[in-house]
């Protein structure tokens, strides 16, 4: 049987292609990364690479026994609340050890004009008060939470476009990939007059310039939180994460 240690990095965010590249150098370590199958054209796609769900907590502890997974890295995407509990709970089951990389999220500014909002649905109830056009930046799986605002305008900015099926608000669809430069933020939110901006506070760099724009345009933002998570060990970058991996190598 090899020696070597299996480790499971839930990723579907640039942290976790990092950290599962960097991992992978560490001689005696085997990286699977999973993805949930959610973006059609993930980046960073290798041959260790298992794409869809588990089947919830029983699935994946399943997996981790199956596959006899010794270290489990939780990188998804900050507001993956749901995968992230389940993967604390599958962990304790199979009794090994469990890190959530959790990306810091943005803070308020002095110029900032944040209006802070719980869930989607509580962002959609305020818009119609707040401003006609608005920038929508919170994923394609969300914009139906909006959709039933008939009389607004929205530009919607997703990697992939809805299903066919999906309800969308009225607007503008707008398919790209980040990271966005404060520049074309900028012109974007002038180019369509846009009155205020949704979007998750997901942190990070590659989304903030329009954080920024809105900043200096006077541009109310309408903040999604993040939902609790579960207890656990916990990192803010990926050298913290290669610390505590490499601590329970030895």
């Amino acid at each position: 049987m090899s020696d070597r240690k299996r480790v499971l990095i839930l990723g579907g965010t640039g942290d976790a292609r990092e950290l599962a590249a960097r991992t992978a150098e560490i001689l005696g370590v085997e990286v699977i990364t999973s993805l949930a199958g959610r973006t059609r054209q993930p980046m960073g796609i290798s041959n260790n690479t298992r794409i869809g769900g588990f089947g919830g907590v029983a699935g994946l502890t399943d997996y981790l026994r199956e596959q006899q997974i010794d270290l489990l890295i939780d990188a998804t995407h900050p507001f993956a609340a749901q995968i992230s509990f389940n993967a604390a709970t599958a962990a304790a089951a199979a009794d090994i050890p469990h890190l959530m990389l959790i990306r810091p999220a943005w803070e308020r500014t002095e110029g900032d004009r944040w209006i802070e909002a719980d869930t989607h649905e509580a962002a959609a109830a305020i818009l119609s008060d707040l401003a006609q056009r608005i920038f929508l930046t919170i994923g394609r799986q969300e914009l139906a939470a909006f959709a039933h605002l008939q009389d607004l305008w929205f530009l919607m900015r997703t990697i992939d476009p809805p299903l066919p099926e999906a309800a969308v608000p009225p607007g503008k669809l707008l398919l790209e990939r980040g990271p966005f430069s404060l520049d074309r933020e900028r012109s974007l939110l002038r180019q369509y007059k846009i009155g205020a901006i949704v979007s998750k506070n997901s942190g990070g760099d590659a989304t903030y310039a329009k954080i920024i724009a809105a900043r200096e345009l006077a541009i109310p933002v309408v903040m999604i939180q993040r939902s609790p998570l579960p207890p656990g060990d916990t990192v803010s970058d990926v050298e913290s994460a290669l610390a505590w991996l490499k601590n329970r190598l030895l």
